[in-house]
């Protein structure tokens, strides 16, 4: 009986897999291969005959061509998602195999019929993505730019930067928030003239401090906030900034071939740590605002009351190259922003290397005494 049950289940499986290689436009139609999207050119690619074939521009459903803005006070899912090691099932659209996954990664193909249609438009406790950043920097060039990237830290190790070879990348979608506002602030502060007074022989620098206040109008286009919390922020936060406006509207063709991750991090708490963020650009703006207008020396004191208005969000996929490397028995983790090719991440440094810069920098300051006070 269970041989036949058994028997059954490969006649099912085998019938979806001969289905979806006919019915999904991720199969390629020269040898029947999964085709994943290539950065290089912008579109699918048959990695075993190299067969090609473009993403189409438009969508035939009549669906926008890239991520809409949807307003904010009206969005019913904005909790957060934090499913820990909580895994979930995920269902594959074309042959309809359910498989199960951890709760944020999903993966970039179904083990039973290779489709990479793995990636479902929405569950009931997440939003669906509203538009995709495609790559556009491949593995080969990820791979250049780290090496230049890492060549060019003048306190790495000789060593590490010859022979640090990086991990295999993965290319990870990863979810990010963005949220655009008009914003309205009140402030006030003080700024500072410096002058110079001569005292005796000497000549010191005196700065006069005056009050001011006013109100900056300011419109916020595309605020990012990371959605994962499982990646280094730092690091995330040393390769932006990212170009949202060349954006697409979700389809899974950009996906194909790449891992792509839920978010943990809800539209409520995302917007928090937006407007934190809004507020320290405003406050640099406003101090620049400030300098400006009164030809200051110095800006303190800012104290601002900022109104946000007509607050609209999206939901966007972004492309990171994620990888690491070893030297002398410790791990180093970078990243590679998919769509500009920026580097982020750590590196070894060279204690010496570090002494000597210290040491030349001290010779300096006292070649530089002698030459003006002697």
């Amino acid at each position: 009986m269970a041989e036949t049950v058994n028997n059954d289940y490969e006649d099912v499986m085998n019938a979806r897999k001969a289905a979806t290689m006919k019915e999904t436009d991720r199969k390629c139609p020269e040898c029947g291969g999964t085709m994943d999207y290539d950065p290089a050119t912008g579109g699918l690619h048959c990695p075993y005959c190299d067969h090609t074939e473009a993403v189409p521009e438009k969508n035939t459903d009549g669906g926008p061509e890239r991520a809409e803005e949807l307003d904010f006070e009206s969005a019913e899912l904005t909790g957060n998602c934090d499913w820990g090691t909580e895994h979930k099932t995920v269902t594959c659209k074309s042959c309809g195999a359910v498989s199960v996954y951890d709760a944020l990664q999903v993966a970039n193909e179904c083990p039973y019929c290779g489709s990479n249609q793995v990636m479902e438009a929405a569950d009931v406790n997440t939003l669906a993505p509203g538009g995709v950043v495609p790559f556009k920097i491949t593995r080969e060039k990820a791979g250049e730019r780290f090496k230049k990237w890492l060549g060019k830290k003048l306190f790495c190790p000789s060593k590490a930067k010859k022979s640090a070879e990086a991990d295999s990348f993965q290319g990870v979608y990863l979810p990010y928030w963005t949220f655009d506002t008009d914003t309205s602030t009140e402030y006030n502060g003080e700024y500072g003239k410096d002058r110079k007074v001569q005292r005796g022989k000497e000549e010191t620098t005196v700065t006069d401090w005056y009050r001011t206040s006013g109100t900056y109008n300011e419109f916020i286009d595309d605020q990012l906030v990371c959605a994962s919390d499982r990646h280094e922020k730092k690091i995330l936060n040393s390769i932006e900034p990212f170009d949202t406006a060349d954006n697409r509207a979700y389809k899974p063709e950009y996906l194909a071939g790449f891992a792509a991750e839920r978010y943990s991090t809800g539209l409520k708490d995302a917007w928090k740590t937006g407007q934190f963020l809004i507020k320290k650009r405003l406050e640099s703006n406003i101090s620049s605002r400030i300098r400006s207008q009164y030809n200051a020396d110095h800006v303190r004191n800012i104290r601002m009351n900022t109104t946000f208005s007509d607050i609209t969000y999206k939901y966007l996929m972004l492309p990171i190259w994620i990888s690491s490397f070893r030297f002398n028995g410790k791990i180093y983790q970078f990243m590679v922003n998919g769509q500009s090719g920026k580097v982020g991440g750590e590196s070894p440094i060279s204690a010496l290397r570090v002494l000597l810069a210290i040491l030349l920098g001290l010779v300096i300051i006292v070649i530089l005494y002698n030459v003006l006070f002697s």
